[in-house]
C-alpha cells in the first residue's frame, strides 16, 4: 500500500493548509510550496515553503505575503537554466487575481523581489508549465468570471521576457447559463468551500508534450459537465482542438498529470461525480486514451484534494496534496507501484 506523510503538522497562526506545488531538483532535493493561513480567501492567506534534503522536510517559511490581501495557487517549476521559478496570485476575489512570481538561482535558498504580471496575465492556474521542445515554457492557464470559466495558454518565449496568449478552450456545450456562484467561496460556517456547479465550465489544465509541438491537455470541470475534459494541439499550444469529454468521472476538483521519461502518464485527480475523496492515482500506457491501472491514496471522509506531482531524476515520482485542509502529505513512489493488484 502507498503512504504518504506529511510535509508539517501545524503552522502557528495558519490552520488552513491548500494548493500544494512541488518541484524536484536536479540534486534530488524536493521544494513544496502551498498557500495557508485562517482560511482559503482570507486576508491573512500567504505563500509558504518547505525543503526536503536527505528524505526531511525542514521546517514551512513564509516565502509570499501581500498585508491584506490574500494570495493563492502557488505553482513551482525548473526551467532549463536551473532557475526555479514559483508563480502565485493576489487578489481578494479569483476574478480580481494579479498573477506573480518570484526566482531563485541558487535551490530555493533565496528568492528575488516579485515581478506582476501586466493585466491579462494570470501565469499556470494551477499546475506546473512546461518546457516545450522549442525552447518555450507553456504555462495552462484559465479564467473564472460570472458563470463562464474557460481554459487558456500562456506561452514564455526563449528569452523569457516576452509572452503569448492563446485559447480559449471552454467545454462541451458551454452556454454561461446557471450558478449564482462566481468562483470558489469559503464558507467559514460550515468549514468547506462552495463550487460553481451548474454552469458547463473548464479551468485549472495540465499539459504535456509527447512529440515535438504536439500536446495534451485534461481539465478540472464543473458538475455540469461531470468528466475530466481533453484536448490536444499540433503546433506547441497555439491552436487546439474542441475540447471533449474523458471517460474519467469528475467533481470539480484540482487534477494533475506528469508525463514520464518512459512516456507512461500519471494522473491525480479524485476520481468520483461528488465530493474530493478518494484521491486515487490512474496510469496510462496511451497517452492518455485509457488508464487501465488505479490505486487510491485516501479515501477515508474529509478532502483530499489538489495534488501536484513530478517525476524526480533519480525516476522516483513525487505527490504533494492537500489533507483535509489540516496540512500537506508528500508520497514518493515507483512508478511500477501502480502496476501491482
Amino acid at each position: 500500500m502507498l503512504r504518504s506523510e506529511p510535509i508539517f503538522e501545524t503552522i502557528p497562526g495558519a490552520p488552513s493548509s491548500h494548493a500544494s506545488t512541488i518541484v524536484a531538483l536536479p540534486d534530488g532535493r524536493l521544494l513544496a510550496a502551498w498557500f495557508a493561513g485562517t482560511h482559503e480567501k482570507h486576508p491573512d492567506v500567504a505563500i509558504w515553503l518547505s525543503r526536503c534534503d536527505g528524505g526531511q522536510w525542514e521546517t514551512p517559511v513564509r516565502i509570499a505575503d501581500v498585508p491584506d490581501v490574500p494570495l493563492w495557487n502557488p505553482v513551482l517549476f525548473l526551467d532549463d537554466e536551473g532557475v526555479v521559478w514559483l508563480f502565485y496570485k493576489i487578489g481578494p476575489e479569483i476574478p480580481a487575481w494579479t498573477g506573480a512570481y518570484i526566482r531563485s538561482v541558487d535551490g530555493g535558498e533565496t528568492w528575488s523581489a516579485p515581478i506582476f504580471l501586466p493585466a491579462g496575465l494570470l501565469g499556470p492556474a494551477k499546475n506546473k508549465p512546461i518546457l516545450l521542445s522549442n525552447g518555450d515554457i507553456l504555462c495552462g492557464s484559465s479564467r473564472e468570471t460570472w458563470h463562464s470559466w474557460a481554459c487558456w495558454v500562456e506561452i514564455i518565449h526563449r528569452d523569457r521576457a516576452s509572452w503569448s496568449l492563446y485559447g480559449p478552450l471552454v467545454a462541451p456545450g458551454h452556454d454561461g447559463s446557471g450558478d449564482d456562484v462566481i468562483s470558489a467561496e469559503w464558507d467559514a460556517a460550515k468549514g468547506e468551500v462552495r463550487l460553481p456547479q451548474e454552469h458547463r465550465g473548464v479551468i485549472q489544465p495540465t499539459v504535456w508534450e509527447y512529440a515535438p509541438g504536439r500536446l495534451k491537455m485534461l481539465m478540472r470541470s464543473t458538475r455540469a459537465v461531470g468528466f475530466i475534459c481533453s484536448a490536444t494541439s499540433d503546433d506547441y499550444g497555439r491552436t487546439w482542438s474542441e475540447v471533449s469529454l474523458t471517460e474519467i468521472p469528475h467533481s470539480n476538483s484540482g487534477l494533475d498529470a506528469v508525463r514520464l521519461v518512459d512516456g507512461r502518464i500519471i494522473l491525480a485527480c479524485n476520481p468520483t461525480h461528488e465530493g474530493r475523496t478518494p484521491l486515487s492515482l490512474l496510469m496510462s500506457e496511451d497517452n492518455g486514451e485509457t488508464w487501465p491501472w488505479r490505486k487510491d491514496i485516501e479515501t477515508g471522509a474529509g478532502e483530499y484534494s489538489y495534488p501536484s506531482i513530478v517525476q524526480g531524476p533519480d525516476g522516483r515520482v513525487h505527490l504533494v496534496y492537500t489533507y483535509r485542509r489540516q496540512h500537506i502529505r508528500h508520497l514518493a513512489f515507483s512508478p511500477d507501484d501502480l502496476m501491482t493488484r
